[in-house]
C-alpha cells in the first residue's frame, strides 16, 4: 500500500527518477531556464530549491551534500559562486514555471522553468512599476515646455517688430504719393480756365475801347 506517498513517481523507477531530476537540476543551474512538461517541472522544483537554499552557506559540508545530489562539479561550482550571490536576499521561491501550451503528439502540458533572479525583462518591469510616478499638472505646463515657449517668443519678437516697421513705412509712403498726385492734377486743370478767363476779358476790353472811340468820333462829327 502507498499511504501518504503523495509525490509524483513520473511513471519511472526510483533510480531512473533520481537520475532524471539530478540531470534536470544541473541543466537548470547551468542554463538558468529549461523547457519540460508541467509534471516534471513541479517535481524538479521540489528537488532543486532545497539545494539552492543549501548553497547560501558556502562550506565544504554544504558542497558535498549538493554534489551528492547533482553529481556534477561544474553545476556545483556555478551554484555556489554565481547563483548563491543573486538569491542571497530571497527567502524562497527561487524558480518560476511559465506554461507554454500543449505538446504535439501526446498533448502533454509544456512549460518553461527558470530561476527568478535571471529573468532580466521581468526584473526591469518590476523596477519600473516600483518607481513612484510623477504627477503631471495642467497648470503652468512643464519646465521644458515653458523654456521652449520663451525661446520661440524671443526669436519671433524681432521678426514681428520688423514686419510692423515695414507695414508702417509702406502705409506712410502710399498716402504721400496719392496726395501729390491729387494736388498736381487740379493745378493743371485749373490753370487752363484761368488763362481762358484772362484772355477773354482782354479781347472784350479792346473791342469796347474801339467801339467807344468810334462812337465818340461820330458824336464829334455830328456836332460840327
Amino acid at each position: 500500500m502507498r499511504h501518504n506517498k503523495k509525490f509524483n513517481h513520473l511513471s519511472r523507477t526510483s533510480a531512473h527518477r533520481k537520475a532524471m531530476l539530478s540531470n534536470m537540476a544541473s541543466s537548470l543551474i547551468e542554463h538558468k531556464r529549461i523547457s519540460t512538461t508541467v509534471a516534471k517541472a513541479k517535481a524538479l522544483r521540489q528537488y532543486v530549491e532545497p539545494l539552492i537554499t543549501k548553497a547560501k552557506n558556502d562550506t565544504t559540508h554544504s558542497r558535498r551534500i549538493v554534489f551528492q545530489h547533482l553529481q556534477n562539479k561544474e553545476a556545483v561550482s556555478e551554484l555556489f559562486r554565481e547563483v548563491a550571490e543573486k538569491i542571497m536576499d530571497r527567502p524562497g521561491g527561487y524558480t518560476r514555471i511559465l506554461k507554454t501550451g500543449a505538446r504535439l503528439g501526446d498533448n502533454a502540458e509544456m512549460c518553461i522553468i527558470e530561476l527568478v533572479d535571471y529573468n532580466e525583462a521581468m526584473l526591469e518591469a518590476k523596477e519600473e512599476a516600483a518607481k513612484p510616478k510623477k504627477r503631471r499638472s495642467r497648470r503652468g505646463g512643464s519646465g521644458k515646455k515653458s523654456e521652449t515657449a520663451e525661446a520661440t517668443a524671443k526669436t519671433e519678437a524681432p521678426k514681428a517688430e520688423a514686419k510692423e516697421e515695414k507695414k508702417a513705412e509702406a502705409t506712410e509712403s502710399k498716402p504721400a504719393e496719392k496726395t501729390e498726385e491729387k494736388t498736381e492734377e487740379p493745378k493743371a486743370e485749373n490753370t487752363a480756365p484761368v488763362a481762358e478767363a484772362e484772355a477773354k476779358p482782354a479781347d472784350s476790353v479792346k473791342e469796347e475801347t474801339k467801339e467807344d472811340k468810334a462812337s465818340d468820333e461820330e458824336k464829334d462829327e455830328e456836332k460840327k
